[in-house]
């Protein structure tokens, strides 16, 4: 059966290019994350690939303008500066790329060195994402951390003094906190934070260590579902009153602070994936495709070099699947939707019903073409994408 063509509207989002970086000093239990520990690594050659497989991609999508890059994985900062300038460059020389083009990399406070700061952002690095996780000693080494609370200020520091725009993750709902610990936790990473900060509540992954823990009967004194939705709500009011407001889920910022490039995957833009375990969004010769790569590092790279693709075979989506997508990213988002966005993807319209029912509980509003999720409805957001999407 022909697969019936999308929609082609990813420029209402853009198009950002993600790379994925394998490798970390050593594996978090909480992290379900690809990512490996390797005793050595021919950075060199992988900067090869990435090239090999920017050029491959360019092919593919053909002429359009990148207005994000971002370094994800993994520990991109373990990257020489030389590989991104170089993955950088062969970026430029395979698109053309927007004149205020964001490319974000990932840090730990572990590989903070003003040298190599400097460095990336001489190699074309405009954003640093720093993985703090928590100001609490004792929590940095309950999550497998290898810094220390004084390590990540003073990485955050030195990234203020060298980058423009400079974000960072913490996890909460952590083992045994409260929420006069977490209150000042978030309040002393306010006073720092530039216009974005990341928060995350810890949640058990399969396949991590502490899912294998959590089984055996530890990870004692994780919150309740009462005590992890009442510290969602004292971050969004501290945030809030910090001038840096929910603009996602779990991700905060001052007007204008936005990470661009997450922007696109949420309101359903093209991206690129490149690397191993990287999933992209691609919109080729009228289908969206669904795009992933071999996750093993040596498995990819060997491809790339002997075949010319690290990537697995495509899946295109239906106009469904693809409008589905845009409700369930989208819906992630304060800004919400736009229903007749999501009736021209999806070739049909959202059940009236079910956005009364849902509006009648409080977990929807819609305002002229806009339908975004309620504060008490992001607690309940998966059930409300589930109804939504139903029948």
């Amino acid at each position: 059966m022909k697969q019936p063509l999308s929609v082609a509207d990813w420029q209402a989002a853009g198009f950002g290019v993600y790379l994925h970086w394998p490798f970390c000093q050593a594996k978090c239990p909480y992290c379900d994350f690809n990512s490996h520990v390797a005793p050595a690594i021919d950075q060199a050659r992988w900067a090869a690939a990435y090239a090999a497989e920017i050029g491959r991609v360019a092919a593919l999508v053909g002429p359009r303008s990148v207005n994000t890059v971002f370094f994800g994985g993994g520990t991109p900062s373990l990257m020489a500066p030389e590989v991104v300038a170089d993955v950088l460059a062969a970026l430029r020389a395979a698109w053309p790329v927007a004149n205020d083009i964001e490319v974000t990399l990932e840090a730990n406070p572990t590989s903070a060195e003003a040298g190599r700061f400097r460095a990336y952002r001489e190699a074309g690095v405009t954003r640093l994402s720093l993985g703090v996780q928590s100001l609490n000693d004792d929590d940095l080494r309950r999550l497998g951390r290898r810094h220390t609370a004084a390590d990540a200020r003073a990485a955050f520091d030195l990234a203020r003094r060298i980058f423009d725009r400079v974000s960072f993750d913490l996890i909460y709902a952590r083992q045994d906190q409260t929420l006069d610990a977490w209150r000042a936790e978030l309040g002393e990473a306010l006073a720092l934070a530039a216009d974005h900060v990341s928060l995350y509540q810890l949640t058990i992954e399969d396949g991590t260590a502490f899912a294998a823990r959590h089984a055996a009967g530890g990870l004692r004194g994780l919150p309740t579902e009462s005590l992890a939705a009442d510290l969602y709500d004292l971050t969004q009011e501290l945030c809030a009153a910090a001038g840096l407001p929910a603009y996602e889920v779990s991700n905060h910022a001052a007007p204008g602070g936005e990470s661009r490039h997450n922007l696109i995957y949420w309101r359903a833009g093209d991206y690129a994936g490149i690397g191993p375990g990287a999933h992209g969004r691609l919109t080729v010769g009228g289908l969206r495709l669904a795009t992933e790569t071999r996750r093993d590092p040596i498995a990819w790279l060997t491809a790339v070099e002997r075949d010319g693709s690290g990537e697995l075979p495509a899946l295109p989506l239906s106009p469904r699947e693809h409008g589905d997508e845009y409700v369930m990213m989208g819906l992630r988002l304060d800004e919400g939707i736009a229903l007749s966005r999501h009736a021209r993807i999806a070739g049909r319209a959202l059940d009236p019903q079910r956005l009364e029912g849902l509006a009648e509980l409080g977990l929807i509003e819609r305002s002229a073409d806009r339908l975004r999720v309620t504060r008490p409805g992001r607690l309940l957001l998966d059930r409300v994408i589930r109804e939504l999407l139903a029948g």
